[in-house]
């Protein structure tokens, strides 16, 4: 496969699963803001902070508030961040390489950059935002349900889901790390009490509500949420996950062509020292510090993809 296409796929899918992650962060913040009676300021800062794109923020808006705060990650064209910068950004993608995706793909890829072109093209109403976000998580979520029904599975394939699952993996982490300190073990020992809502807007982040109460049962406690969000397996936004798929894919590629790339070896060392941990061994390394090691090492995997298979030559 020449670079130019797998740079292609590989930012294709990432720029969709972060226009998916984003939308799934406006919500919480959404959500937030409905528990809180006084300012939500910190919160919208938190949410910014997630998504990367606080400082950029930051030059052109003098305080931190919901409407600039939603405009900025929702629409914004000064933010390469936004949904719809991410969504355009993938159509872009996808139309370089075209001839490598399904028609299936192709016209999912085309409807959400549409319909979000659309919904997008004027402030979005608070009345009409949940319907918004909704319809453009719903809209990835067809792009990669017509990915995984139709695609043949060969090194197509592998570069979009490494491009998922690197990004997955990355927003997952970031998450944890803004939110690091209501995961911290010492606030249940000591007998303080968290606010059950910010359990919840912390699973709900991550689509994880449902699928941690059928593992875990309905207490929500500190060890089993980080335990859930890290290194459970089943969970398919969690680090061990993803990092498993990207490990996956990568040793497909591996397989095809024959060689071991450096980027491969990169992905299982850190399968190997930071997904087959214990929680308390977590804890015991720091969760913060764990996170900022794993978010380290998914950057430099991401960067060391495009020099192994020569992206931009």
């Amino acid at each position: 496969m020449l670079g130019k296409t797998a740079n292609g796929l590989f930012w294709m899918y990432r720029a969709l699963e972060r226009a998916e992650n984003i939308a799934r962060l406006i919500e919480t913040g959404q959500r937030i803001a409905l528990t809180r009676l006084g300012s939500s300021e910190d919160e919208w800062r938190s949410v910014l902070q997630t998504s990367g794109s606080l400082d950029a923020y930051e030059t052109f808006y003098d305080e931190v508030n919901r409407d600039h705060a939603v405009d900025w990650l929702l629409r914004s064209k000064d933010n390469p961040g936004s949904v719809m910068s991410c969504i355009s950004q993938a159509r872009q993608n996808a139309r370089m390489v075209r001839t490598g995706l399904t028609t299936e793909v192709w016209e999912a890829t085309n409807a959400a950059y549409m319909v979000a072109k659309d919904s997008l093209a004027r402030k979005v109403p608070d009345r009409d935002m949940p319907k918004v976000l909704r319809m453009l998580r719903q809209r990835a979520g067809m792009v990669r349900g017509a990915t995984h029904g139709t695609m043949l599975r060969n090194d197509v394939y592998d570069f979009a889901r490494i491009g998922t699952f690197l990004e997955r993996a990355d927003n997952t982490a970031r998450i944890i790390d803004v939110k690091y300190y209501v995961l911290l073990p010492t606030v249940a020992s000591v007998g303080s009490s968290i606010d059950n809502v910010q359990w919840e807007i912390l699973l709900r982040s991550v689509s994880g509500r449902g699928g941690f109460r059928m593992a875990y049962g309905a207490q929500l406690e500190p060890r089993g949420i980080a335990t859930f969000l890290t290194l459970d397996r089943r969970m398919p936004r969690s680090l061990a996950f993803c990092t498993s798929k990207i490990l996956g894919n990568m040793n497909y590629l591996e397989s095809d062509y024959g060689v071991r790339l450096q980027s491969t070896q990169m992905a299982e060392d850190l399968q190997q020292r930071f997904m087959r941990m214990s929680i308390d061994d977590v804890f015991d390394y720091g969760l913060h510090e764990y996170i900022q090691k794993v978010l380290g090492d998914i950057a430099a995997i991401g960067h060391q993809i495009e020099i192994d298979y020569r992206f931009y030559e």
